[in-house]
C-alpha cells in the first residue's frame, strides 16, 4: 500500500486532493499534519470523506521534524513514499515574519523530513506563479532567479522557499506546481475561499445594489490568470504518479487569460447583466483601498490585490501543456465556467467570508 503525506488539509485545495487521493487510488493510506487549531474541523473533514485510510496526526511544519513526536516522526519517515507540500499562508497582507516562519522555514523543515524518508519516490510543491514578482512579459517555467523585486511579503517569501525546494533536487525528487490565482470548481463554482476575482464580484455587487454600474479599477489591459481549483487537483494527482515529472516545473495557469479589463465586464455581464462603465485611475483605487474606513464603504478589498489587475506578465506553459496534456489535462478557459462561479458567488453571497486561509 502506498503512503502519501499531505500538508495544508483541510484547506480549500487540501480536502479536495484528499478526496481525489482517496478516490482514484484505493491502495493509497494518506495521513494529513495538521496544526493543533486545525484539528477539531480536521477530523470533522476527514469523517465527512469518509476513508477509514485518511489519518489526521497533529503537528506543524514551522518546527523542525513536523512539530512530530518522535514515534509518530520515524513512523511516517520508514513509510511514507509521497508528501504533497501544500500548506503556505497566502494572505497578501501577511507580516514578514508569519510568512517567513510558515512559506519559508516551514517548506524547509518538509524538505528535511522529505531527505529523510526510506521510501520517498516523490515531492509535490505547490508554490504559485508570482515567483516572478515584479517581472513583466513572459516567464518561462524553468526560470526563477531574475533579480526580481516582489509586491508583496507572500510573494517574496514563496520565491525563496522555491529556490531551497530547487536547491535539495538532487536529494528530494521533486515535482513544483506554479499555480496562478485559484478559484472555485470549473462545474460547479464551489469553493470556500472568497478571495482574488471575489472581490471583483463583491464590488459589482455593491454598485449594483446602489443602482449604478460598476467600474474598472486602474489601467486593466494586463492579463489577469484564474485557474479552477479542479485543474490545479487534477494537475497534481498526475504530477505525483508520472515518473516524468521529476525535476519539472509546471505554471498551473490559463494558457490564453482575458484581460483585466475583459474578466471584469464578464463578471459584470453574468451577475448584474451589462458591462461597467467607466474608470477609476490606479492611483485612486490604491489611495482609497490604504484609508480602512473608505475601503469598507467601497468594497473591502486588501490594498495589495490591486497590483494583480494592472502588472502585465504572462506565464508560459508549454511544458505544462506537454506533460499534462498527456493525461487529458489542460486549464479551462474563464468563459466556460464564469457561470458556475458567478451563481455561486451569488448563492452564497450574505455568508461569503472574504478572509485570507491557508491552502
Amino acid at each position: 500500500m502506498r503512503h502519501a503525506l499531505l500538508t495544508g488539509f483541510p484547506g480549500f485545495i487540501g480536502r479536495r486532493l484528499a478526496r481525489r487521493l482517496l478516490d482514484e487510488q484505493p491502495e493509497l493510506r494518506l495521513t494529513a499534519l495538521v496544526e493543533a487549531r486545525t484539528e477539531d474541523v480536521a477530523r470533522r473533514t476527514a469523517a465527512t470523506i469518509g476513508r477509514e485510510r485518511l489519518e489526521v496526526v497533529v503537528g506543524d511544519i514551522a518546527e523542525r521534524h513536523l512539530g512530530l513526536s518522535d514515534h509518530d516522526h520515524n513512523a511516517l519517515s520508514a513509510t511514507v513514499d509521497v508528501v504533497f507540500h501544500l500548506a503556505a499562508i497566502y494572505d497578501l497582507a501577511v507580516s514578514a515574519t508569519l510568512a517567513q516562519r510558515v512559506n519559508v522555514e516551514g517548506t524547509g523543515n518538509v524538505i528535511e523530513f522529505c531527505a529523510g524518508c526510506e521510501r520517498l519516490e516523490r515531492h509535490v510543491y505547490v508554490s504559485t506563479a508570482y515567483v516572478a514578482g515584479t517581472r513583466t512579459g513572459t516567464v518561462y517555467e524553468h526560470e526563477l532567479v531574475l533579480g526580481q523585486g516582489f509586491k508583496n511579503h507572500y510573494e517574496a517569501t514563496k520565491f525563496q522557499a522555491e529556490v531551497w525546494v530547487h536547491e535539495r533536487m538532487d536529494a528530494v525528487p521533486t515535482t513544483v506546481l506554479r499555480p496562478a490565482i485559484v478559484v472555485g470548481d470549473s462545474r460547479t463554482g464551489e469553493t470556500e475561499k472568497f478571495d482574488g476575482p471575489y472581490y471583483i464580484l463583491r464590488m459589482i455587487s455593491q454598485a449594483e445594489r446602489a443602482g449604478r454600474r460598476a467600474t474598472q479599477l486602474g489601467r486593466s489591459d494586463a492579463p489577469f490568470n484564474v485557474v479552477p481549483v479542479d485543474y490545479v487537483v487534477d494537475a497534481m494527482s498526475a504530477a505525483a504518479q508520472d515518473p516524468r515529472m521529476v525535476g519539472e516545473t509546471l505554471h498551473l495557469v490559463d494558457i490564453k487569460p482575458l484581460s483585466a479589463r475583459d474578466l471584469v465586464d464578464l463578471l459584470s455581464i453574468e451577475y448584474a447583466g451589462r458591462p461597467t462603465r467607466g474608470r477609476v485611475p490606479t492611483a485612486l483605487v490604491s489611495a482609497v483601498l490604504s484609508i480602512p474606513a473608505l475601503r469598507a464603504r467601497f468594497v473591502d478589498t486588501p490594498p495589495e490585490s490591486i497590483a494583480y489587475l494592472n502588472h502585465p506578465v504572462s506565464f508560459d506553459t508549454r511544458r505544462a501543456v506537454d506533460l499534462l496534456g498527456r493525461h487529458g489535462l489542460a486549464p479551462p478557459r474563464f468563459e466556460s465556467y464564469v457561470k458556475a462561479m458567478v451563481d455561486f458567488f451569488r448563492a452564497h453571497e450574505r455568508d461569503a467570508a472574504l478572509v485570507p486561509a491557508k491552502r
